[in-house]
């Protein structure tokens, strides 16, 4: 007698489903894919153009660096791919002279050194 093949859980299936297009609605209001919708797929700065295969590579840049400034008419965006994207931070970090991570944040140095007991580790071993 052949085993039964347990049936689909369409109760479970609903739910992923419905899960999976909350997710799609909720990527749709960031601000990527809006950027995306709104402007060709094409770097603003080298002209590169992308496809489906390759859109991982095109980035939005915030033109003002302010990533909580996102007006609905996305002029503070312009599409970068990576390359060009890197590009743009390291000149602005030359210009200020400080990136936007250590603006935010000034972090204190190391108060211990994690090698402190190395050497007798090391010479145990031997």
């Amino acid at each position: 007698m052949a085993g039964k093949t347990p049936g689909i859980d369409e109760a479970n299936l609903d739910r992923i489903v419905a899960q999976a297009r909350r997710d799609a609605e909720q990527r749709d209001k960031g601000y990527r894919e809006r950027a995306l919708k709104m402007y060709p797929w094409i770097c603003g700065r080298c002209a590169r153009e992308f496809t489906r295969a390759n859109l991982q590579e095109l980035t939005v840049h915030h033109r003002n660096h302010d990533h909580d400034f996102n007006p609905p008419d996305g002029s503070n965006w312009e599409l970068l791919c990576v390359y060009c994207h890197d590009n743009e931070h390291s000149r602005h970090v030359d210009y200020t002279g400080e990136s936007a991570a250590n603006a935010e944040a000034k972090v204190e140095g190391a108060k211990t050194n994690p090698f402190a007991g190395l050497a007798g580790l090391l010479k145990d071993k031997r």
